[in-house]
């Protein structure tokens, strides 16, 4: 979970407010509802979804998402996890009355062990949870990064760290157009390595 919790709250602190729920809802989903790591991942959500609303102009949407994100952080030992919950709990007390507080202040930052997390501080599997969010929000083939992050997995298990893991590390941390001209190397080493398997899985037919 720590993973995932670090890769959502880098994302957010990135500006990334959207694509923040994805690493989250991952191991949201396979929670027991009440629980308090349910509750922090759930109030996480809602927060950042609020924090979204709020920045596009959807006033309703982020108003009753701060209220309820606020209600499933509540009572939450802080920090939890690592996390300052107490700053989102101000946050969204304030954007539930006031959502145009946004248009006045910034987003707060989230803190992991009183850290700002960038996308530059995640490990392997921080990024390797960032990766297909960033795929999906920014319309990258999400297939390919996926594979990339299994080919990476195989890397990392084996000691080198280099064709695949070292441009994921790239794709999570590079702004446009850097991005798009890595995704394309990604691309091309995942064809390639997809290629190679299927030629040695047509020795054995």
């Amino acid at each position: 979970m720590d993973a995932a919790l670090r890769a959502g709250i880098a994302l957010y602190n990135a500006g990334e407010h959207h694509a923040a729920h994805d690493p989250w809802e991952g191991e949201w989903l396979d929670l027991e509802a009440g629980t308090d790591d349910e509750r922090l991942l759930h109030g996480l959500i809602q927060f950042t979804a609020a924090i979204y609303h709020a920045r596009t102009g959807n006033w309703g949407g982020a108003t009753g998402l701060a209220a309820s994100a606020g209600d499933y952080l509540d009572g939450l030992d802080t920090p939890y996890r690592g996390v300052d919950v107490a700053a989102p709990r101000r946050a969204m007390a304030t954007l539930a009355t006031d959502p145009a507080v946004i248009e006045r202040r910034r987003p707060p930052p989230l803190r992991y062990k009183r850290q700002r997390l960038r996308l530059a501080d995640l490990a392997f599997e921080g990024v390797a949870a960032a990766a297909p969010a960033i795929a999906a929000e920014h319309e990258y083939d999400k297939a390919t990064v996926d594979r990339a992050v299994a080919y990476a997995r195989e890397e990392v298990a084996s000691g080198d760290r280099t064709l695949f893991t070292g441009p994921l590390f790239e794709f999570v941390t590079a702004e446009e157009p850097n991005r798009a001209l890595v995704a394309r190397r990604l691309r091309h080493h995942v064809d390639r390595r997809d290629r190679e398997h299927d030629d040695a899985a047509g020795l054995f037919d």
